[in-house]
């Protein structure tokens, strides 16, 4: 019985020729040998991230507890040293307040105990209304009261000390509530970053529940207001995963901007990532509450996932969902002085 002849044609089409297979081969070394010297470049100009202990640990599951690249057990990770002195150099070039062009170096006493990590500034505001604050061994009830240079500023007996100024950026896993506590006891960012530092940090603006994405965490008053503030006009470019296939129409419809119960919405910038139109990226620096699920549902789709990739000119590179890290020098001159 004779054997029939096996059909190679299809196998001979899927290989290459031996010097073309090393000559690509070749090529791909050599690309990723050059990323591989345009990444330590680019290292090289932050200041590296110096932990407690040299101990690594494995990547858990989205959604655990996150944790820096490398830090001891039950220690908090030691947040990187910022040129100060750079810093307060760029903030004299910066246009500033008037109260700041005429001199005028005093801070409301809200804003003092807030600045010492007490509380918020709303929270400080209850403590000053009940007496609980003293300036220079007197109790101070007045709500604008200012604190000069050299004042001494006491709550329940202690000396109110700035706290240092913590940075730190997480990709934020879904089932997580976006607040600093939640009485129903749900799980909240915090949560993922309780061994970043023992200063007390808390989110700048708002990721809904099953949002997923960049969100700064910090204790600069300042920043965040600037960031959360309408006029800053903060960049934000998101991962929409629709439901069904987003139309043409829909598509001109919201890029000409569309008007929801809360008023007119314009979109910044608009684009379909995947050919079968259902992942659309979409930049907008408007920060109303649910904004991007409420365009598409407006339109009648239903927003299946959502990630936010870009914020403020912080990418999500190198940062694993429910991971964090703290802000290079670099990102925090931009965050401050050039946004």
């Amino acid at each position: 019985m004779k054997k029939k002849n096996k059909d190679t044609s299809n196998k001979k089409r899927t290989f290459h020729k031996k010097d073309d297979f090393i000559a690509k081969g070749q090529k791909k070394g050599k690309f990723l040998k050059e990323r591989k010297e345009e990444r330590e470049e680019e290292e090289s100009d932050y200041p590296k991230k110096d932990f407690t202990d040299k101990k690594v640990y494995k990547r858990k599951k989205d959604g655990e507890e996150g944790k820096g690249k490398s830090f001891s057990k039950g220690k908090v990770a030691k947040a990187p040293v910022y040129d100060q002195e750079k810093l307060q150099k760029l903030a004299a070039k910066t246009q500033k307040s008037k109260s700041e062009q005429s001199g005028n170096t005093e801070t409301r006493l809200n804003k003092f105990i807030a600045n010492a990590g007490v509380c918020s500034r709303r929270e400080a505001d209850k403590l000053i209304e009940n007496g609980d604050i003293k300036v220079n061994g007197k109790v101070v009830l007045e709500m604008g009261y200012k604190v000069k240079p050299g004042d001494e500023v006491k709550y329940k007996g202690k000396v109110l000390q700035k706290e240092n100024l913590i940075y730190l950026l997480l990709n934020k896993p879904k089932d997580h509530i976006t607040t600093v506590h939640d009485p129903e006891g749900r799980k909240t960012v915090m949560n993922l970053v309780r061994k970043a530092t023992d200063e007390r940090i808390y989110p700048v603006g708002r990721l809904d529940r099953q949002t997923t994405g960049l969100l700064l965490m910090t204790n600069d008053g300042d920043l965040a207001q600037k960031l959360a503030h309408p006029s800053g006009k903060v960049k934000k470019v998101y991962q929409v995963v629709l439901d069904k296939p987003l139309t043409e129409e829909d598509f001109e419809a919201i890029q000409n901007g569309l008007t929801l119960e809360d008023g007119e919405v314009k979109v910044d910038k608009i684009a379909v990532i995947t050919p079968d139109a259902t992942i659309i990226g979409i930049e907008i620096h408007i920060g109303k509450n649910r904004i991007v699920r409420r365009i598409f549902e407006h339109l009648g789709y239903d927003v299946v996932g959502l990630d936010r990739t870009i914020y403020a000119g912080l990418t999500k590179k190198d940062l694993p969902r429910g991971k964090w890290r703290f802000l290079k020098e670099k990102e925090l001159i931009n965050l401050k002085y050039f946004l």
